[in-house]
């Protein structure tokens, strides 16, 4: 007879692992299932400060307390890659690479991922100067120029966070106003032109370098004048897209992606739970990630003694 779990988890981010941590205590048969290097998004961020309790640890050292956390428990984590799912049944199919497992109830935690601009040497030189995330890379350029692309939170942040290091920094935003929070944007007017100088109607046209960011191409879409500005490192903050693309044709989802779901992160679909990231929420943090992990837990327990 084919072993059906009480839970299936997709993702082992602070999400996934908050879920597998609250399941395993309420004693639901669980298993994690995970492609990639488990943690999320979260192992790449060199410092992580406002997790209650944990101050000063890097977002791999929070990562593998969560991890180590769960397999205490005894929770079974794989890393297999879902290559679809079967929803519309009680008993919920997650098909994998190599297996197929059945469920009485699914949390999806698969995160996002970083938008690109897509702009010639971008992808050249991701890692070598280009970066996604300020908190993980810019102690590499302590004492140098770089460059912000954006202009709501996560750049306005990016750019008063790499000022605390860095010589000079350069905020490049396609429109005349910023769309950060108020209170994010009087913190960066703050600072002088001498340490950030904010470049409005700009945009990037070009990642220039052989081995390693050396320059780029702007264009101000005013004036169209194109411009040279010589940086060390390139930081593009513009936010980040779902990785939903498994249940984005089963469940309701917003035009971006994101999933929709309750205030007990149920989607659209009975028994199926969207954790983290990867649904429609107005703070995407390691905290909310991991109060979502425990709330779909919570609500797929009562799902599970109601149906099954």
């Amino acid at each position: 007879m084919t072993e059906i779990y009480d839970l299936i988890i997709i993702g082992s981010g602070p999400a996934g692992m908050a879920a597998a941590i609250y399941a395993q205590r309420a004693m639901l048969k669980t298993m994690v299932l995970e492609k990639d290097v488990p943690g999320g998004q979260v192992i790449n961020t060199y410092e992580v400060d406002n997790y209650p309790g944990i101050p000063d640890i890097t977002g791999f050292e929070l990562s593998t307390k969560m991890r180590e956390h769960a397999e205490k428990l005894g929770i079974e984590i794989k890393s297999e890659e879902v290559v679809d799912l079967l929803l519309d049944q009680t008993v919920k199919v997650v098909k994998t690479t190599g297996s197929e497992y059945q469920s009485k109830a699914i949390i999806m935690a698969t995160g996002a991922r970083w938008k690109k601009l897509g702009v010639k040497g971008e992808k050249e030189l991701t890692g070598r100067g280009v970066s996604y995330c300020a908190t993980c890379d810019g102690a590499f350029f302590r004492n140098m120029e770089v460059a912000v692309v954006g202009g709501g939170d996560v750049a306005v942040e990016d750019a008063i966070f790499l000022a605390r290091m860095c010589k000079k920094v350069y905020l490049i935003h396609r429109r005349d106003e910023l769309r950060a929070v108020k209170i994010l944007q009087d913190s960066l007017l703050k600072h002088d032109e001498d340490k950030i100088k904010i470049l409005w109607n700009t945009e990037l046209k070009e990642v220039i370098g052989k081995d390693q960011v050396e320059k780029i191409s702007i264009i101000n879409n005013k004036t169209k004048e194109e411009s040279i500005l010589d940086i060390d490192g390139l930081f593009i903050g513009i936010g980040t897209d779902p990785n939903s693309q498994l249940i984005q044709d089963k469940v309701k989802c917003d035009e971006k992606g994101y999933v929709l779901t309750d205030d007990s992160c149920q989607t659209s679909v009975k028994g199926v739970y969207a954790a983290g990231d990867i649904r429609q929420k107005t703070l995407r943090q390691i905290i909310t990630a991991a109060a979502d992990g425990a709330t779909s837990v919570y609500a797929a327990e009562r799902y599970i003694l109601e149906n099954f």
